[in-house]
């Protein structure tokens, strides 16, 4: 065994070299696996980073050194299924992307902590404002946090043409208890998000400027409902842009984690659950899917639709993102358009096949039918 400071590792990538290894299999437990690929990646032909669930051993036999060799046992019989570790330059992108999204998640958590405040000091603005972030609600948390004492005339100054509540109710609702204490915690939580989006900033001027060479691919990808500007970079940078890991949209779909399981035994179906994929792609789908079950006469809008009531909202979602993910993977491999199918293609194939069997079965009974549309 070795440690894992990096001249340690260089000496086990030439010992390994010099007796002439072309394969290494490690488990992808945690990051752990990561120092060793840099120190290995570009001087060892193959190295595998294997799914632990896929080899594990026989269970109060486990130690270090026998996992080591169960590896190599495996390895060498084939048994083993390499993961998709993508190239170092989309490794990079998807640190950018995902670090933009954990900010994104701390300037919602930030914004729900100031409507946390509010609420302690008796300030009830989330009942009259449907969003507290804003024009109206940042101008009058504004106020709040200089200590104004705000009257029915700074309501009217600052409040939206389609506020639903009165000037009055709003006054109501920010009339309570705001002492120093709360005023200073709402500047220095406004000024953390102040921050973040400024650093949300900057990394959307650095993604952009990454994939500025493939403006054509994200043009196209934009073509699909759902999809926008950084849903397409968060997509981009978790499945890259060659499709030749991933000959089928069936395959891509099936590790990103967006389609049913199996699970089968004695002849009896089990839970179908989706099996546990990229969970960055999978949230990345899931927004996707909530704004393509909203745009009308789609595809999307209408499977959403369809499937909503009697599946449920979630599995209705994770359906919709299954869809967008196989158009992705159709504008990739192949370098063409979307082309929308539109809200009348399932009904219509559905009726069709119908009418179909409906005749098939007259026809069995010794009828010719003849179909003819009533008029309305």
């Amino acid at each position: 065994l070795v440690n894992t400071f990096t001249s340690s590792l260089t000496e086990l990538r030439d010992w390994l070299m010099s007796l002439g290894i072309t394969h290494v299999a490690m488990e992808s437990t945690g990051i752990y696996w990561k120092p060793i690929y840099n120190v290995f990646e570009g001087h060892l032909p193959h190295i595998w980073i294997v799914n632990a669930r896929h080899m594990k051993n026989v269970p109060g036999r486990k130690t270090d050194k026998k996992d080591s060799e169960w590896i190599c046992q495996l390895l060498m019989a084939g048994l083993l299924k390499p993961s998709f570790i993508p190239p170092r330059e989309q490794r990079e992108l998807r640190d950018l992307t995902r670090y933009r999204r954990k900010l994104i998640q701390m300037v919602s958590a930030n914004k729900n902590r100031i409507i946390r405040t509010l609420e302690d000091g008796n300030v009830k603005l989330s009942s009259v404002l449907s969003d507290t972030s804003g024009t109206t609600g940042t101008k009058l948390i504004e106020m709040l946090c200089d200590g104004k004492e705000l009257t029915l005339q700074d309501i009217e100054d600052v409040r939206h043409k389609r506020c639903r509540h009165t000037a009055e109710e709003m006054l109501e609702a920010c009339t309570g208890y705001m002492n120093d204490h709360k005023r200073y915690m709402l500047q220095r939580i406004r000024g953390c998000n102040r921050k973040l989006n400024e650093d949300i900033a900057e990394l959307d001027l650095r993604i952009k400027a990454i994939l500025a060479p493939f403006s054509e691919v994200i043009e196209r990808l934009d073509e699909i409902p759902g999809l926008d500007g950084r849903t397409i970079e968060d997509v981009i940078a978790e499945i890259g842009l060659d499709m030749t890991q991933f000959p089928t949209a069936a395959s891509l779909c099936k590790w990103a984690g967006m389609c049913p399981g199996n699970n089968e035994s004695a002849g009896k179906k089990k839970s179908g659950k989706t099996s546990k994929g990229d969970k960055y792609i999978r949230a990345t789908l899931v927004e996707a899917a909530w704004a393509a079950s909203r745009t009308k006469g789609t595809f999307f809008s209408e499977r959403f639709a369809r499937l909503a009531p009697r599946r449920g909202g979630k599995k209705a979602l994770v359906a919709v993102g299954h869809s967008i993910l196989t158009a992705v993977h159709y504008v990739l491999s192949t370098g063409g358009r979307f082309k929308d199918l539109g809200d009348r293609y399932v009904p219509e194939r559905t009726e069709k096949k119908r009418r179909e069997y409906l005749k098939s079965e007259l026809k069995k009974l010794g009828y010719e039918v003849t179909l003819t549309k009533k008029k309305d």
